[in-house]
């Protein structure tokens, strides 16, 4: 499992209609007097990656181009920051409906598998590019509307649960692609995931029903920063009515097995692999470093999923193990052990099972703060299956055994759920 780790770690809506408050899309192009030109803007390096013609045939063929076409003139719609504000929003949380409809599909357009979680982040940074080309008539903070687009089109926003009594709540998170770099046209089975089972119903291993939410987080560094992820969870960790029952973060992990996670490390120590803003967290295996913004906690957190009910009920077509390596610098020690069977006492985290990367962050951050704020609830991390199967030839985006693949996936992830999920006697929650 140690050497799976390192090697992965190396590898590693126009809905129908948008909101009548705001221009939608076909009247904004009718509207659009309230901009200079746009002028040419520096691309930071994720949005650098457009420039390839298959990027844009991603959002093409998932039914999502007119989100990219449109959106320049809804921008220039807006007459003063506040209207701007909203417009991010609405068309953010649209994005993301459109996003989940038709990962479920339930809204028809292109030709690509329905699950396909490439669009959603294809469309998504293209809108940020032209939002960055923007001339507004008056002053704008870019950043901060980038934020709301972003986090409005993740699922952070506009997507709680519908209440019902008796119903459990499930709340989830998947990643963007990454590695793009070395192959642009890499999908990621945990968004994939998020995106299919968001505002899902299902039936729980004990006959009882639940419902999943889902959000979709970026893989980068910045975004951890800026504390993202407990923008995501918090809501869901606290009274009221979008208060989960259970939390897991999911991401792309180890080739053929599912692993749950049994410990996260607070560290960073994945150099030199980057982000896919091409940015180093500033940490490696032999001098890890702590990320900024993560309030106390201890140097690893330990996993509250039913992981034996979990491995001994689900394991195919994928087994699912339980993963117990830890990377830590023992007490009184200065370099790093690997270890099968957990942390020792007074250790420092150098990786957890996942890794020192942005998978195992996320598990930290979220149980951290789960920690804090609902101690009672389960909460963990589970890692996919590498997503394989796509065709030889380059330009050729998708085929049948990657679809199937990322089928199977999501599957599994919900039979995961499923046994994860059910009441366990002691354990509270709503």
């Amino acid at each position: 499992m140690m050497l799976l780790r390192r090697a992965a770690s190396a590898a590693a809506l126009l809905v129908t209609v948008l909101p009548v408050t705001i221009a939608s899309p076909a009247h904004a192009a009718a509207t659009a007097t309230g901009c200079r030109p746009p002028v040419p803007a520096p691309l930071d390096a994720e949005q650098s990656r457009l420039a390839d013609a298959r990027t844009t045939a991603l959002v093409e063929r998932g039914g999502l181009a007119d989100f990219v076409r449109r959106f320049p003139a809804a921008l220039c719609t807006t007459r003063n920051p506040a209207e701007a504000g909203r417009l991010l929003d609405a068309w953010g949380e649209s994005l993301w409906q459109a996003s989940v409809r038709r990962a479920q599909g339930q809204r028809p357009g292109g030709d690509l598998a329905t699950g396909d979680d490439r669009p959603l982040y294809w469309a998504r940074l293209a809108m940020t590019a032209a939002l960055a080309r923007w001339q507004p008539e008056f002053p704008v903070d870019r950043a901060a509307l980038r934020a709301r687009l972003e986090d409005a089109s993740r699922g952070l926003t506009g997507n709680a649960f519908r209440t019902a009594p008796g119903v459990r709540r499930i709340f989830i998170s998947g990643f963007d692609p990454f590695g793009l770099d070395a192959e642009i046209r890499r999908a990621n089975p945990s968004g994939s995931a998020a995106l299919q089972l968001n505002g899902r119903r299902v039936t729980l291993a004990d006959g009882s029903p639940a419902e999943i939410r889902a959000v979709v987080l970026p893989v980068r560094y910045a975004d951890f920063d800026a504390g993202m992820v407990e923008r995501a969870f918090a809501p869901h960790l606290t009274a009221g009515p979008a208060a989960a029952d259970i939390i897991t973060t999911v991401s792309q992990g180890y080739p053929g097995i599912f692993t749950l996670e049994d410990w996260a490390g607070r560290a960073r120590s994945a150099d030199p692999y980057p982000d896919n803003a091409r940015a180093l967290s500033g940490g490696t295996r032999e001098h890890p470093v702590t990320a900024p913004g993560l309030g106390p906690g201890p140097e690893f957190i330990r996993t509250t999923l039913p992981a034996d009910a979990v491995t001994a009920a689900v394991q195919s077509p994928y087994p699912v193990l339980l993963n117990s390596d830890v990377t830590e610098i023992p007490a009184g020690g200065t370099a790093p052990v690997d270890r099968t069977d957990g942390p020792t006492p007074g250790s420092r985290a150098v990786a957890g099972g996942g890794g020192g990367y942005l998978s195992n962050e996320v598990a930290y951050r979220s149980n951290r703060l789960r920690a804090e704020l609902a101690p009672h609830l389960p909460g963990g991390h589970l890692h996919t299956p590498v997503l394989t199967g796509l065709p030889a030839d380059p330009q050729s985006l998708t085929g049948p055994e990657f679809e199937r693949n990322e089928s199977a996936i999501t599957v599994e992830v919900r039979a995961v759920l499923q046994h994860a999920a059910v009441r366990r006697q002691g354990v509270s929650g709503g």
